[in-house]
Parts: C-alpha cells; sequence; structure tokens
C-alpha cells in the first residue's frame, strides 16, 4: 500500500474539508486539523492560503507528487489561453482522472491503482501510466477480464457520483469516451477549487 493510499483521509483532515465529498470522511465530523493544536485557528497569510488551494488540488487528484504537479503547471503556463483553465483541463486528461469520472472506481486512488494493474485501454491499447494524457475523442475502455470485478460493479451502481457532461460513458459496456477538455465550471469539485490561487503560488 503507498503511502498516498495509506493517507487518503488524513488529506481531508489536514486542509479541514470533504474533498471528495464522501460521506465516510472522518472530517464530516472534526472539521479541525489533526493533532493536539488542531483546533486552534488562525488567520492565514496571502502566502498560506496559495499554499492551501495549493494543496487542496493536488490532493483531490490523488496526492500527486510536487514534481508532477509541478510538471503540470509549468505545461499550462507554455500553452495559450488562460493558465487557471489550462491547469483544470490538463489535470482533468490524466487517464486516472477520466477512469475515476467514468465511475469504474469508486475513488482517485482506487483509479490510479486500476490503471497502473494494467485493467484500461485507450484507443484499444492497454495503458498502465496514471498519469497518461487522454486526448479528445480517446475511447477509454475496462479489460474484459476486469469487468466483473466487484470494485468496478460497485462503483458503476454507486449514486454517490454523477458523469460529466464532458464524459460520454456506457456502463454496460464498461467504455467512454473523453468527449472534451472542460473548464473549471464543468468539473464537479465538491469542493471550491481556486487555480488562480494556485498559479500565484507558483508564479511568487
Amino acid at each position: 500500500m503507498t503511502k498516498r493510499l495509506r493517507s487518503k483521509y488524513k488529506i481531508n483532515r489536514r486542509l479541514g474539508e470533504n474533498l471528495w465529498g464522501r460521506p465516510k470522511s472522518p472530517v464530516n465530523v472534526r472539521d479541525y486539523r489533526p493533532g493536539e493544536h488542531g483546533q486552534r485557528r488562525r488567520k492565514p497569510s496571502d502566502y498560506g492560503i496559495q499554499l492551501h488551494a495549493k494543496q487542496r488540488l493536488r490532493g483531490y487528484y490523488g496526492n500527486i507528487t510536487e514534481k508532477q504537479f509541478r510538471r503540470t503547471y509549468h505545461e499550462a503556463v507554455r500553452r495559450r489561453g488562460d493558465t487557471s483553465e489550462n491547469l483544470i483541463g490538463l489535470l482533468e486528461q490524466r487517464l486516472d482522472a477520466v477512469v475515476y469520472r467514468m465511475k469504474f472506481v469508486p475513488t482517485v486512488f482506487a483509479a490510479r491503482q486500476f490503471v497502473n494493474h494494467g485493467h484500461v485501454s485507450v484507443n484499444g491499447q492497454r495503458v498502465n501510466i496514471p498519469s497518461f494524457r487522454v486526448r479528445e475523442g480517446d475511447l477509454i475502455e475496462v479489460q474484459d477480464k476486469s469487468k466483473q470485478m466487484g470494485l468496478v460493479l460497485e462503483a458503476v451502481d454507486s449514486a454517490e457520483r454523477d458523469i460529466p457532461e464532458y464524459i460520454d460513458v456506457d456502463h454496460a459496456k464498461m467504455k467512454g469516451t473523453f468527449v472534451r477538455i472542460p473548464k473549471l465550471t464543468d468539473v464537479p469539485y465538491p469542493v471550491q477549487m481556486e487555480p488562480n490561487l494556485v498559479i500565484e503560488y507558483y508564479s511568487r
């Protein structure tokens, strides 16, 4: 078990927010940081606000490494258009994020492991890299041998999340299409994300 998987709910406690909107999250009961001094409330600095926004967004996508997240930021800067929107689009193009959006798995952590173990194909080719960048029109499908996994069937039947409009899914055939790159307002985040503060953090 990876350290990122073990610390899943610690991320929620540390940030004081239910990042994935899950009913089991301990932050629903204890909305303060863990530790002896967790209930102390201090007014954050501008830097603290930007850091929190960065940690919130990074944590939401399975607590991806700082190196990967920074690389995604630099790619967003290089592209034309609004850097904040570019950043969200690039994060939503990650294969593990797309698999999570398609409800083939219950969590983004499970999505990373699911992809890593070779249960997913893109345009007919097996891909086991969670950070693989999906393009508009790509067909994502669960491998035949994996379609009856309990994890998959449970996720598909769950009413916990809805499928966003920029993804088209056929759960009967366990496949779907990444229709288009979404804007910030298209992404169904359970908490408010502020990519503009993330850009400010990295551009200091």
